[in-house]
């Protein structure tokens, strides 16, 4: 005699398939918190326009950078200039190069003003492509 129940059918009857329910309940709430989590990461990331390479093994080839010290002074490619100077100089390398890839590097103690102001200029002088000077913090 085949009886699902050897007990008289008092008791309950056995498991002969599994749930799946519950556990794709806690998979789909993983996913929205994974999801969530994800996008409030993306949010607090600074959006700059790095350079990019052809490949993995060449650099750059249109590279400018613009130093700015603790004090304001503006370097352009490692020489001292006023701010005049620096606009006809990128001015002159957006005109020559629109693909021109500008590095900013600023002091700690330099002014956030200081900084968007470089890049206003860089704007006004036909450079588009920024990247922003940083040291790996280990």
């Amino acid at each position: 005699m085949a009886s699902t129940s050897s007990n008289g059918g008092r008791g309950r009857a056995q498991i002969v398939g599994i749930n799946v329910t519950p556990m794709v309940d806690v998979v789909l709430v993983l996913l929205v918190i994974m999801m969530v989590s994800a996008n409030y990461i993306v949010s607090q990331s600074m959006k700059v326009d790095l350079p990019k390479a052809s490949n993995g093994d060449g650099g750059v080839s249109s590279v400018a950078s613009v130093t700015i010290e603790e004090s304001g002074a503006l370097r352009y490619n490692n020489e001292p200039v006023t701010e005049v100077a620096l606009l006809e100089a990128l001015r002159a390398a957006g005109a020559k190069n629109p693909e021109l890839n500008l590095i900013v590097s600023a002091d700690k103690g330099a002014t956030h003003g200081a900084v968007v102001h470089v890049l206003d200029l860089a704007r006004e002088g036909g450079i588009t492509h920024f990247a922003i000077g940083v040291e790996r913090g280990d």
